[in-house]
């Protein structure tokens, strides 16, 4: 059974720098949206948050849960899921919280020639589907994870990201 409803998505701008940037938030609504409506979870009663940060923030997160201690562009936090029967009491279910940085997802889409918008709603699915479940941990993980995303970005008029860049030099 296919869901077509969203999640609804809180974003929450923590660093300065993603002021540069306006649109962000329309764009990763817009992304979200999308992965929600291609994907085979129910999502339409459950919540998400994306907080926009920068390198020094998304370093510190990296580093306390992964125990890498360096920046990343984006990084997902799925939440613990309920068990048992749903009540129409019980508050809307959280898929849990992204972060996304903003100065290594900016040197990236300068590095790859990609506009900014598109390698944010990128990453945005990219979050999303691993709240829900998707991972690429195994070749044949990345492969199915990768296939979703270019899937859902096609849909939003973005070409596909692993693809390889020609380089204009």
């Amino acid at each position: 059974m296919i869901y077509s409803a969203s999640p609804a998505t809180e974003i929450l701008v923590v660093a300065e720098c993603w002021h540069a940037e306006p649109g962000a938030e329309a764009v990763i609504h817009r992304a979200v949206e999308a992965a929600a409506e291609m994907v085979d979870a129910e999502t339409g009663d459950a919540e998400l948050a994306i907080m926009l940060t920068d390198d020094a923030g998304i370093r510190t997160l990296n580093a306390n849960w992964r125990g890498i201690d360096k920046p990343t562009n984006v990084l997902s936090f799925p939440a613990l899921q309920p068990t048992g029967v749903p009540s129409p009491d019980d508050a809307p279910r959280m898929l849990g919280d992204i972060a996304i940085a903003y100065e290594t997802m900016r040197r990236e889409a300068d590095d790859e020639q990609k506009p900014f918008d598109h390698h944010l709603s990128h990453l945005a699915v990219h979050g999303f589907l691993h709240l829900i479940g998707y991972d690429h941990e195994t070749d044949e993980e990345a492969e199915e994870m990768e296939a979703l995303e270019r899937k859902i970005l096609a849909q939003l008029g973005i070409s596909d990201p692993y693809a390889p860049q020609e380089r204009i030099t």
